[in-house]
C-alpha cells in the first residue's frame, strides 16, 4: 500500500486554492482547471494531520462513477480523468496525478451547498431533539434518530471558507442568499439526483442517508447570453455522504457505516469537541489518527466503492 499524498506539490503549474480535500490548480486553458484529490481528511470541518492511503483515488473513482450514472439528468463539469488527455504541464507530474486528478471546467459555484436528507441523522438529528425542526422545517412528533424522513428534503448550508464552520440554513435564506428561482430550480435537480442515486445504492445493499451536492454556473452552449447549472467538485463518495450497510439498518440508534463517521466518532472519543479545532486541549499543533482508524477508514471507502460497482473489494 502506497502513503498517503496530503499535499501536492506542482511546480510549474499555478496554485488557486488548497480546500480540506482538494488542490486546485490553472491549466494553460483559461476555461479548464485541474483538480486533485489528495489524501487528506476533514472532519467537523477540521483538516486532520494524517491523511488516508489511496483515499483521493477512491473519491475519484466513486465520482467518475456518478457523474456517468448521473449525466443524462444534469451534465457536469468533467472533461477528462486520463491524465494521456492533459496538457503537457499537467502530464509530466504523472506520479502525482495518476488516478486522482480531473480536468474540469471553470465555473462560477453556487454559494451553497445542497445536502439531501433521506433520513434523520447528524446535525439533522441533533437540532430535531430540541426543537422538532430539521433547518428550521418543522417534522412529525416522535421520530426516531436514523429514522427515514416522509420524504427526501434538501437541507441547505453555507460554504464556509477552509477553517471556519459551514452553516445549516433554512432553504427561505438560501432563497435570499442566491435567488429564489435559482435555489428552486437547483433544489429540484439535487433531489433528482438524491433519489436516483438512493434507489441505485439500495439496489446494491447501502442506504444513502444524505449526501452533498455542489453545483455551478457556467455559459449555456445554446444561449451564451444566459448561464447554465451544472454539477461540480465530487458527488456521492463517502467524504460527501453517508452510506449505511442496508443488512445492518435498525432505526432508533447510530449505524455503521462506510464514511467519515467512523473518523468522527474515534475523534470525539479522543477528546475533540468545537473550540479545540487546532488541537488537543487548543494547542494548536493539530489533531492525528490512529493507525487503526486510518486503515479502518481506507477499508469501508474501498468496500462502499465494490459493492456501488459489484466489484471484489481491494486489499
Amino acid at each position: 500500500m502506497s502513503s498517503a499524498l496530503v499535499t501536492t506539490n506542482l511546480q510549474d503549474l499555478t496554485l488557486i486554492s488548497r480546500g480540506k480535500v482538494r488542490d486546485v490548480y490553472r491549466t494553460t486553458s483559461e476555461n479548464l482547471l485541474l483538480f486533485v484529490a489528495t489524501d487528506r481528511v476533514s472532519v467537523f470541518d477540521v483538516i486532520l494531520k494524517d491523511g488516508i492511503p489511496d483515499k483521493g483515488k477512491i473519491l475519484t473513482r466513486i465520482s467518475l462513477f456518478w457523474f456517468e450514472r448521473l449525466k443524462d439528468i444534469i451534465p457536469n463539469h468533467l472533461v477528462t480523468a486520463d491524465i494521456d488527455e492533459m496538457p503537457e504541464e499537467v502530464r509530466k507530474y504523472r506520479d502525482q496525478l495518476d488516478g486522482r486528478s480531473m480536468l474540469v471546467k471553470k465555473a462560477k459555484v453556487i454559494p451553497i451547498e445542497f445536502i439531501v436528507r433521506g433520513y434523520l441523522t447528524g446535525s439533522a438529528w441533533a437540532e430535531y431533539k430540541k426543537t422538532g425542526t430539521m433547518h428550521g422545517m418543522p417534522l412529525p412528533d416522535g421520530m426516531i434518530e436514523s429514522q427515514r424522513l416522509p420524504q427526501p428534503s434538501v437541507t441547505p448550508s453555507t460554504k464556509a471558507e477552509q477553517g471556519a464552520h459551514d452553516e445549516n440554513i433554512s432553504p427561505d435564506r438560501a432563497g435570499q442568499l442566491i435567488g429564489s428561482e435559482l435555489y428552486s430550480g437547483v433544489a429540484a435537480l439535487a433531489l433528482r439526483l438524491y433519489s436516483t442515486a438512493a434507489e441505485y445504492a439500495y439496489s446494491h445493499g447501502l442506504i444513502l442517508a444524505d449526501t452533498k451536492f455542489e453545483f455551478g454556473l457556467i455559459p449555456s452552449t445554446s444561449d451564451t447570453s444566459k448561464d447554465e447549472v451544472i454539477l461540480v467538485d465530487e458527488v456521492l463518495t463517502p467524504d460527501s455522504s453517508r452510506y449505511w450497510p442496508l443488512d445492518q439498518y435498525v432505526p432508533g440508534k447510530p449505524q455503521p457505516s462506510f464514511d467519515k463517521q467512523y473518523v468522527r466518532d474515534w475523534l470525539v472519543s479522543v477528546g475533540y469537541r468545537k473550540g479545540l479545532e487546532s488541537g488537543p486541549g487548543g494547542n494548536g499543533e493539530g489533531w492525528g489518527v490512529d493507525e487503526t482508524v486510518i486503515q479502518g477508514t481506507r477499508k469501508r471507502y474501498l468496500e462502499a466503492e465494490a459493492m456501488l460497482k459489484d466489484e471484489r473489494a481491494e486489499a
